[in-house]
């Protein structure tokens, strides 16, 4: 990803995430700050995903539509912000391949684990791609903007 694709970036999550809107400015430091960590999806020449991902604290994840600032140093975790792909992406097998990608990304890059929020009923997804959910106190409140559903899920870089 690019910063001329965050244009397409915007379009997909204004479309994709309507309960959990983020203003350009956030996606578009995100790609600022890690850009070997976000991706673009493209088939037949049309943008039908992304991918947004980071080194952050462990069981911290950042509240949404904020900016982070600044990657910490050092970062615990390597955390998947965002995987996005349009109705008509999905079922092609693109979610398991960007997984495949992000975690030999964060073995390569040393992290011993993934984390991430499961959102809009992907608790199940990210069950079969090897991350188990995690209970943090005092978390709840954090977790709830995200939305009802919402879980705090992490994946050894090791397993599967």
């Amino acid at each position: 990803m690019s910063p001329e694709d965050l244009g397409h970036v915007q379009i997909l999550a204004d479309a994709i995430h309507v309960s959990h809107p983020e203003d350009p400015e956030v996606l578009a430091e995100r790609q600022r700050l890690y850009p070997q960590g976000c991706f673009m999806l493209v088939e037949d020449g049309r943008t039908i995903g992304y991918a947004l991902t980071h080194p952050w604290r462990f069981a911290e994840p950042p509240p949404l539509n904020r900016p982070l600032c600044e990657i910490p140093s050092p970062a615990a975790t390597y955390y998947i912000h965002d995987v996005a792909l349009l109705p008509e992406a999905r079922g092609k097998g693109y979610a398991a391949q960007i997984t495949s990608l992000l975690v030999a990304h964060a073995r390569e890059a040393g992290f011993d684990n993934l984390s991430l929020v499961a959102v809009n009923k992907s608790q199940v997804f990210w069950e079969k791609a090897g991350f188990r959910v995690i209970a943090v106190p005092g978390l709840g409140a954090k977790l709830a903007s995200y939305g009802p559903e919402a879980a705090l899920m992490v994946r050894d870089v090791a397993s599967l």
